[in-house]
C-alpha cells in the first residue's frame, strides 16, 4: 500500500510517497505566495494552498497504481488563523505564525488576564504567533468579519476539510492556539469566553493519527485518486517533524539545527514549567511534548559567514577548530530577539571576550557554541521537570557539520544521532497515514520499524567538564546585558 504525506509549510507544500515499509518513491514540491500587507504583518490565502496541494498531488501520483494509496495525512504550519463563514467560505487571507501585529493582545492576555490564568486554561502564556491573539485582534480591528466566524481552523485543517469536508483539527496543532486545554485535551471553555465564541465554532478535535473522513466525491475528481482513500487529522509542524526522526514515547529528544532551533522532548505525562519558558503540547503519537525555541540557529553561523566573513565555504571555514572548550570567545545567538528561555524580542546578538589574539577562528567558533549553550538552556527547564536525556536525535542543515554535532554532544553532555532520513515532517505525516489505516498499531511502532541510526557522536569527559565551566559563565552574560538590549 502507498501513503501521502503533506508538509504545508510558510513558502510552499512537500508532497511525499511512501510505501509501508518506509520507502519515499517520489517526492513533489509547490510554491505559493507570501503576502506582507504591512511592516510585521504576514497572511496567506488559503486557496493558494489548496491549490498548490492539488497541482502537487496530481503530479506525484501520475505514475503509480493510484488504487494501492489508503490514506493522506499532514503536517501544517501551526498556530495560523483562518476563519470561515456559514458557507464555508474565508472570510479573510489567515494570518499566520510570523505575523507580529498582536503585541497589544498578549499584553492583554498575559498581563490582564493573568499567565498563571493562561497556564491553567493552556499549559501555555500568550505570544504573538499563536491563534487566540489574532482572533481579539480581528474581533477589535474587523468586527465586521469576526462577526461572521462560523469555524475557526488551522491552516493544515484546512486542507484536511477541503479533501473530507469535515471540520477538524488535531492535539498538537490545537495546542498551539491558546484556545486548548492540552491537559485534558479539550477546548477551553474560559479561553472561548474570553475570545466571545461558542464551542459550536472550532472544529472537532481527533489524535493525529486518527481517520476523521475519506475523499469527497469533489475532492477525488479533482485529485484524480479513489473516493475511499482515507484522510488522517495529521499534526503540527513540529510534532510530525518529531515522528519522522523517531522521537516518540517516554523521554526522546530531537535537536532542529535549522534556521531557527529547536529543542522537542517527548513525554508520557503532562507537566509545565512554572515559567512557561517552554511550550507544554500534546504529541502525535497520543502523549505531550515540551518544545523549546531559539530563533537564530542556523541563522546565526549564515550571517556569521554571509554577511561578516563573506564566505559560502563553511565547512573549510570551521577546519582550523580544534580546541574545543578553551575558547576564551562568548556569542550570544539573539541576532532577531530570543524566545526560550527569555521570551525577549529586544535581545541582541553580542560577541563578548574578545583580546588582541583573537582569531578568525575564535568568532566562528564562539557563534557554534553559542547557539549550543542556547540550546541548553532549553534542557536545563526541561532537567527541572524531572526528565533526564541521555541522547538526543539532530536534524536541519546545521546537523550536517560534525564539528557542530560535536560541540552539541559536549556542550548538552549527550549522544547525538544522525538517522536514516532527512524528510522529518511530510515523512511524520506519511507515517501517521500508514498508522491511521492500520499499517502499524501505534505510532511508536511504525517510528521503531521504519527510522534507524546511522551514526553517533559521543561526548568526551574531558571536553564535558570544560563547557560545564563555560555554559555556567555563558548564563550570566544575559542577565547582565538585560537591560542594555532594553536601552539599545
Amino acid at each position: 500500500m502507498l501513503y501521502i504525506g503533506v508538509d504545508l509549510g510558510t513558502s510552499s507544500v512537500k508532497l511525499l510517497l511512501m510505501d509501508q515499509e518506509g520507502d519515499i518513491k517520489k517526492i513533489v514540491t509547490r510554491e505559493y505566495p507570501l503576502n506582507f500587507p504591512k511592516p510585521g504583518w504576514s497572511e496567506q490565502n488559503p486557496e493558494d494552498w489548496y491549490h498548490g496541494l492539488k497541482d502537487g498531488i496530481l503530479e506525484l501520483t501520475n505514475d503509480c497504481n493510484k488504487e494501492d494509496i489508503e490514506g493522506i495525512s499532514f503536517s501544517g504550519q501551526m498556530h495560523g488563523l483562518v476563519i470561515l463563514d456559514e458557507n464555508d467560505e474565508v472570510i479573510r487571507p489567515a494570518i499566520l505564525w510570523n505575523d507580529g501585529r498582536t503585541q497589544e493582545e498578549c499584553d492583554y492576555l498575559n498581563n490582564e488576564i493573568g499567565r498563571e490564568r493562561l497556564s491553567s486554561y493552556t499549559a501555555n502564556m500568550a505570544l504573538t504567533g499563536f491563534t487566540a491573539p489574532k482572533l481579539l485582534w480581528v474581533k477589535k480591528h474587523e468586527p465586521e468579519h469576526f462577526s461572521r466566524i462560523k469555524k475557526v481552523m488551522l491552516p493544515k485543517d484546512y486542507i484536511a476539510y477541503k479533501l473530507s469536508g469535515v471540520h477538524c483539527t488535531d492535539v498538537s496543532d490545537a495546542s498551539g492556539m491558546l484556545l486548548f486545554d492540552v491537559k485534558n485535551k479539550t477546548w477551553s471553555k474560559e479561553m472561548l469566553e474570553i475570545c466571545g465564541l461558542e464551542i459550536n465554532q472550532m472544529a472537532k478535535v481527533y489524535e493525529s493519527y486518527q481517520v476523521v473522513g475519506q475523499l469527497t466525491k469533489e475532492a477525488a475528481r479533482e485529485l484524480d485518486l479513489p473516493e475511499k482513500i482515507k484522510v488522517i487529522a495529521g499534526g503540527g509542524d513540529q510534532a510530525v517533524a518529531a515522528v519522522g526522526t523517531g522521537t516518540v514515547g517516554e523521554g526522546k529528544c530531537n535537536v532542529s539545527l535549522g534556521t531557527s532551533g529547536v529543542v522537542f522532548i517527548s513525554t508520557k505525562e503532562f507537566a509545565v514549567d512554572e515559567n512557561n519558558a517552554l511550550h507544554a503540547f500534546c504529541h502525535a503519537d497520543g502523549r505531550y511534548h515540551f518544545m523549546g525555541v531559539m530563533l537564530s540557529a542556523a541563522a546565526s553561523n549564515k550571517w556569521w559567514m554571509d554577511e561578516i566573513i563573506g564566505t559560502k565555504e563553511y565547512s573549510k571555514e570551521q577546519q582550523g577548530i580544534t580546541k574545543l572548550g578553551e575558547n576564551h570567545v562568548y556569542f550570544l545567538p539573539y541576532l532577531m530577539g530570543e524566545r526560550t528561555p527569555h521570551n525577549n524580542p529586544n535581545a541582541r546578538g553580542t560577541f563578548i571576550g574578545m583580546t588582541m589574539d583573537t582569531t578568525r577562528e575564535d568568532m566562528t567558533q564562539a557563534v557554534l557554541e553559542g547557539v549550543a549553550f542556547a540550546l541548553r538552556d532549553s534542557f536545563e527547564i526541561t532537567k527541572s521537570l524531572g526528565v533526564d536525556i541521555k541522547r538526543i536525535r539532530i536534524n536541519g542543515g546545521g546537523a550536517k557539520s560534525p564539528l557542530w554535532c560535536r560541540i552539541i554532544a559536549n556542550v548538552l553532555n549527550v549522544e547525538v544521532d544522525k538517522i536514516n532520513s532527512t524528510e522529518g515532517p511530510a515523512f511524520g505525516a506519511a507515517i501517521l497515514a500508514a498508522v491511521g489505516c492500520g499499517a502499524y498499531q501505534s505510532v511508536e511502532e511504525a517510528c521503531s520499524k521504519l527510522i534507524k541510526v546511522i551514526k553517533t557522536t559521543k561526548p568526551e569527559t574531558q571536553i564535558v567538564d570544560l563547557y560545564q565551566e563555560r555554559y555556567n559563565t555563558f548564563k550570566q552574560l544575559y542577565p547582565t546585558l538585560k537591560n542594555v538590549f532594553d536601552i539599545l
